[in-house]
């Protein structure tokens, strides 16, 4: 028996609207709008070719419900892209619940509170995560040790940019697949200010990446534009946005930060590597000592693998035997504990 809410899901993953989904299966825009809505029941060959329109694996249209969620965009984007990123985000978050009764993660510690000044909100929770002036280690490993649950977004759903979002409590951060390391890094500092309801993101995650106190004590005033990729390096940001920063703390005049951001843009500088999930390579890794593979674990999701591929940084390839044994400890350190 189809579920109307699987198959409003799937078509939105697809970004089909029902007028295209119906001429693909070979059916009415009435017939979808029906089936959607609950009004009537498809015939099974109806059904399958409704599944295989929209590609989703037998069964994926007859499954329980997926969880709704809100997510409230900060990039420009068509709705059907909107749409397709939420569709991966639900996804996403059912995946998550087919974890959460498998492991046991660490319990989310994000504070919620409207404060005024995000310099201020930033300081907060850094003092509350214990790096109060220090460059923060990856952004992901530490959103991930305070409960937050990260996940890539698909690449075909780039173009709704990053965004955050609670379901049942717990804290989500969906980030451009296509982002640089730099601005991913950014984007997710920005998610985070965005989930603790502080009205400026952007100047959130710039005061949580470049503390105050920590860039005044190590940044020498007037600092050229050598010193400022090197100090970038140590804070782990984009170099132009160590010059903003510092030219908002006074430590760059207007006339020498537009000198040091000239230059700057002559020159590839940024970081090498895109930081990525530690939670979720870790699981990946117990799933595989115990014999569960990803193409598993995508069956009994009623996921295809690819899917599920895009919504894990690609891990799902380093999980397969033979590849990714290589990864280095990484802090902060994340303990797993299969249930």
């Amino acid at each position: 028996m189809l579920t109307p809410s699987r198959l409003v899901l799937a078509r939105t993953r697809r970004g089909l609207t029902a007028v295209e989904l119906a001429r693909k299966s070979g059916t009415s825009p009435a017939s979808i709008g029906d089936y959607e809505h609950g009004r009537r029941q498809p015939r099974p060959a109806t059904t399958a070719r409704l599944t295989q329109a929209l590609g989703v694996p037998p069964g994926f249209l007859e499954a329980d419900d997926v969880p709704e969620v809100e997510v409230a965009f900060s990039r420009p984007a068509a709705k059907r892209h909107r749409d397709a990123a939420t569709a991966a985000a639900r996804l996403a978050i059912g995946f998550d619940g087919w974890l959460t009764r498998a492991f046991t993660f660490p319990e989310p510690d994000v504070p919620t509170w409207e404060h005024p000044d995000p310099e201020t909100a930033a300081e907060v929770v850094r003092a509350r995560w214990g790096i109060p002036h220090r460059p923060a280690p990856n952004m992901i490993h530490l959103l991930e040790a305070h409960g937050v649950r990260v996940f890539s977004l698909p690449p075909d759903c780039a173009a709704a940019g990053p965004f955050s979002c609670r379901h049942a409590g717990t804290p989500y951060v969906f980030l451009d697949p296509t982002a640089s390391p730099d601005q991913a890094r950014f984007d997710a500092a920005r998610e985070l200010g965005r989930l603790t309801g502080n009205a400026d993101a952007q100047t959130f995650a710039t005061a949580f990446l470049l503390p105050r106190a920590g860039v005044l004590a190590a940044v020498p005033r007037g600092a050229l534009t050598q010193q400022v990729v090197a100090h970038s390096t140590t804070w782990h940001v984009a170099p132009p946005t160590l010059a903003h920063r510092l030219r908002d703390l006074g430590l760059l005049t207007r006339a020498q930060h537009s000198t040091v951001c000239a230059q700057l843009a002559r020159r590839t500088t940024g970081m090498a590597r895109r930081e990525t999930s530690q939670l979720l390579t870790k699981v990946f890794r117990a799933l595989r000592a115990q014999g569960t593979t990803p193409h598993g674990v995508a069956r009994e999701l009623l996921l295809d693998v690819e899917e599920l591929n895009g919504l894990v940084f690609g891990l799902v390839l380093t999980a397969l035997p033979g590849r990714g044994g290589t990864d280095r400890p990484a802090r902060p350190n994340l303990t797993l504990v299969r249930r």
